[in-house]
C-alpha cells in the first residue's frame, strides 16, 4: 500500500476541544498537519480499502535539545461529538516539563464530519471551520485503526515533527478512545513495530468492534445491557498500562469490573480511589494549569461545583486532584518501562462488596486502589458514582464536602493538623510510586490553600 502523505504545518487557527485545549508554555510549538492516504479495514463486512484525509495536531519542543525522545500519540476522543484531547488535558504538565512531544490524531469520523451528537460548545471540524477542513474525508470508523497506524508511521518517519525524531512512540486514549485502543492492541497491533507501549485510560468492560460501530455498544449499555468483557490478550508483546477510575470500574454504563485481569510483566492496572471518569480537572482546571498559574487560582478552580457546560447538576462533580497527578505518574512509569524495562509498581485493586458497591472507610471514601492523601486525609467524600444526571453527565462523579463539625472532629488541630497529616500521606504515595516527587511542592501548597475556611 502506498505510504500516506502529509501537508503542513498549516497556517491559521487550530480547532481542538473548542478552546479548552491547554496551551503549552514557552519553548513548545503547536502545529497542525493533514495526513492523506489509503486505509484498510480489518472487518470482513467492510470494503477492504478507502481513501482518507485527516488531521494531526502536533505539540513539540521548539529546541531539539529539549526533546526527551518520546512521542505520545493520542487517539482523540469524540464522545461529545467533536475532537477532544482529554489525555493532553490530564498529562500536559508532565509532557512539557519532561520534554515529550504529543500528537493528537483525528482517527474517528465523528470528529471530522457534522454530527447531531455534539455537547454544548463542541463542534466537529467541518462545522467549526468549514473552509479550513473542507478537504478532510473519513470513510468510517472501520478504517480508524489503520488511520491511527498510519499516523504512527508518519510520526516515526519524522514528517510532522520538524527537527526532532522519535526514539519511542506511545499510544494513549481515554474513554471511547480507550475502547478503540483495546481493540487495536488485541486485533491490530500483533507483531507491529509502530508503537512501543500503550496507556489505556478509563476503558470500558467491552471494546470497540472491528467494524468501528461502537455507538451500538454504547446505546446497549445505556439501556442496561451488559457488555461482554474483553481482556488484553495474554500474549501481548509490548507494555500496556491501564488506569481506571471508580466510575470506570463500577458504573453500570462502563462496568470495567468484569474485564479485570491480573498484572503480568506486560500488563499493569492502576485503579485510583476517589476518582471519576471525568472531573473538574478535565473540564476546567487543566486548561488553566499551564505551569504558571498561581496556587490560589488553582485552588479556586478545584473548588467543588455543580455547574458544567451551562447546566446545573444535582450534586457537585468529582473535584479530586489525584486523577491528574496519578495519571502523570502512570505516564512516567510507562515511559521508563518502555525505555529501560523498569516494571511499574503494582497497585491493590479497589475493594468492592459486589460488582457495583464499593467498600468504604468510616469517612465514606473507597478502600483499596491507588491511595492518595485526598482520600486518606479527606475533607470530602470523593466518588466516581452517585451523579443523578442524564447521559454522559452520570460519569462525572460527585464531591460531598464535609461540614464544619466533621472537619473539627477529624482535625481538632485545624489546618495545621490537617496539613501535617496530608503531607505524611503524600510522602507515602510518592514513596509507593503513584505520585511524582516533582509534584510534591505544588501539592503541599494546594493542600494548604484548599483546606476549608470553616475548618
Amino acid at each position: 500500500m502506498i505510504a500516506p502523505t502529509t501537508e503542513g504545518p498549516l497556517s491559521g487557527n487550530i480547532t481542538l476541544s473548542q478552546g479548552a485545549f491547554a496551551k503549552p508554555t514557552a519553548g513548545y510549538v503547536v502545529e497542525e498537519y493533514f495526513l492523506a492516504g489509503t486505509a484498510r479495514s480489518f472487518a470482513p463486512t467492510v470494503d477492504e480499502a478507502a481513501q482518507y484525509t485527516t488531521r494531526l495536531v502536533v505539540v513539540r519542543p521548539a529546541n531539539p535539545a529539549a526533546f526527551n525522545g518520546t512521542v505520545l500519540a493520542e487517539w482523540l476522543n469524540v464522545s461529545a461529538g467533536a475532537d477532544a484531547a482529554p489525555d493532553w488535558a490530564y498529562l500536559h504538565r508532565e509532557l512539557v516539563r519532561k520534554g515529550f512531544a504529543w500528537v493528537g490524531v483525528s482517527a474517528q469520523k465523528v470528529g471530522i464530519d457534522s454530527s447531531s451528537m455534539g455537547m454544548p460548545g463542541m463542534a466537529a471540524l467541518k462545522q467549526a471551520d468549514p473552509e479550513r477542513y473542507a478537504r478532510l474525508v473519513h470513510p468510517g470508523d472501520a478504517f480508524a485503526y489503520d488511520i491511527f497506524t498510519q499516523a504512527g508511521e508518519a510520526i516515526r518517519a519524522g514528517a510532522i515533527l520538524g527537527p526532532i525524531r522519535a526514539t519511542h512512540l506511545l499510544a494513549v486514549g481515554e474513554s471511547q478512545s480507550a475502547a478503540y485502543l483495546t481493540t487495536y492492541v488485541n486485533e491490530v497491533a500483533r507483531g507491529g513495530a509502530i508503537f512501543d507501549g500503550y496507556l489505556i485510560h478509563s476503558r470500558f468492560a467491552g471494546a470497540a468492534p472491528l467494524d468501528g460501530n461502537y455507538m451500538i455498544s454504547v446505546q446497549a449499555m445505556a439501556r442496561g445491557e451488559a457488555s461482554p468483557p474483553v481482556f488484553i490478550r495474554a500474549d501481548i508483546e509490548l507494555p500496556v498500562m491501564m488506569v481506571i477510575s471508580e466510575t470506570d470500574l463500577a458504573s453500570p454504563l462502563i462496568g470495567y469490573v468484569t474485564a479485570r485481569q491480573a498484572d503480568t510483566d506486560r500488563i499493569r492496572t492502576w485503579e485510583i480511589a476517589g476518582t471519576a471518569h471525568a472531573d473538574t480537572y478535565a473540564m476546567s482546571v487543566g486548561a488553566l494549569d499551564d505551569g504558571t498559574a498561581s496556587i490560589a487560582s488553582l485552588a479556586k478552580a478545584f473548588a467543588a461545583t455543580d455547574r458544567i457546560m451551562g447546566m446545573t447538576l444535582p450534586t457537585p462533580i468529582n473535584a479530586a486532584p489525584q486523577h491528574h497527578y496519578v495519571l502523570q505518574a502512570a505516564l512516567r512509569a510507562l515511559a521508563a518501562w518502555v525505555a529501560q524495562g523498569i516494571l511499574p509498581p503494582r497497585a491493590e485493586p479497589l475493594r468492592l462488596r459486589d460488582n457495583v458497591t464499593f467498600a468504604l472507610d468510616e469517612d465514606g471514601n473507597a478502600l483499596g486502589g491507588v491511595r492518595s492523601p485526598w482520600v486518606d486525609v479527606p475533607t470530602a467524600i470523593l466518588s466516581g458514582l452517585g451523579q443523578d444526571a442524564p447521559g454522559l453527565l452520570r460519569l462525572f462523579g460527585t464531591t460531598r464536602p464535609f461540614d464544619g463539625a466533621t472537619l473539627a472532629r477529624l482535625y481538632p488541630g485545624g489546618r495545621v493538623e490537617y496539613v501535617g497529616r496530608f503531607n505524611k500521606a503524600l510522602k507515602s504515595a510518592i514513596d509507593a510510586g503513584f505520585i511524582l516527587e516533582d509534584d510534591r511542592e505544588e501539592i503541599e501548597a494546594l493542600a494548604l490553600a484548599m483546606y476549608p475556611a470553616a475548618g
